[in-house]
Formats: C-alpha cells, sequence, structure tokens
C-alpha cells in the first residue's frame, strides 16, 4: 500500500499494489499546472482510495482530460483522463518510500528553456 496527500493534509489517498514506473511530462500544460514539469505515475482507478474527496476541485484541461487539486492548498495531484481506467497521480505527493525511478520523459519537445535534461532517463518528442 503506497500513501500520499496533499501538503495541508485535507486530501490523503492510498494505492494498492505496486507503483508502475512514473514518467515526466513536459508539455506546456503540465509545465503551467505544476510549474515546472509533471512526474506522475498511471495506476488502475481500482486501486486508488481518496479520502477528502470532497476538497478536490477538478479543472477540465481539455475534452479528455481534467486535472484535480486541493481547493484548500492548491496541491497538484490527480491527472485523470476521463474515458479511461486508470488516473495519473503527483510522484511528490507520494510518502516515501515509493520504490520506482523515472522511466521517460514526454513531450520533450515542448520543454521549458531554463532547465537541460541530463539524467540519462530516456526522452520521447511527444
Amino acid at each position: 500500500m503506497h500513501r500520499g496527500a496533499c501538503l495541508c493534509g485535507a486530501i490523503t489517498f492510498e494505492v494498492t499494489g505496486a507503483l508502475p514506473p512514473p514518467d515526466a511530462c513536459h508539455c506546456s500544460q503540465c509545465r503551467k499546472q505544476s510549474g515546472h514539469f509533471w512526474a506522475s505515475t498511471d495506476v488502475p482507478r481500482a486501486a486508488v482510495t481518496i479520502h477528502g474527496a470532497d476538497k478536490v476541485t477538478w479543472f477540465r484541461s481539455s475534452e479528455k482530460v481534467r486535472r484535480g487539486f486541493c481547493s484548500t492548498c492548491g496541491s497538484v495531484l490527480f491527472w485523470d483522463p476521463i474515458h479511461r481506467d486508470w488516473m495519473g497521480i503527483a510522484m511528490g505527493a507520494f510518502d516515501s518510500p515509493t520504490h520506482v525511478r523515472l522511466a521517460k520523459h514526454i513531450f520533450v519537445a515542448s520543454k521549458g528553456d531554463y532547465y537541460e535534461l541530463g539524467d540519462g532517463v530516456p526522452q520521447h518528442e511527444r
């Protein structure tokens, strides 16, 4: 079982089972929402329990995706592709240890110009 929370603790969550290796998304939407790039793991919906769900505010960032954040402290927690059976959860919100390592960088063609990627993790244009 993996646990995590927003900054203020109004929202906590649990994920059963092992966490899949996370990816880091460098698209402009993820950068604008998170303030840098977005690192998350994609887990089956059935494996996720959210406590304090009434504090999650959902922002529909496209026809296919909504993003969830804490209405109290603003912590960005969830990336939710509406018609899929999984959701992305921010790696920074998990309590340690997670026992995973970053698997890939995605949308690197859109990455910010203020940083370089030099961690040796595979990079994908999209």
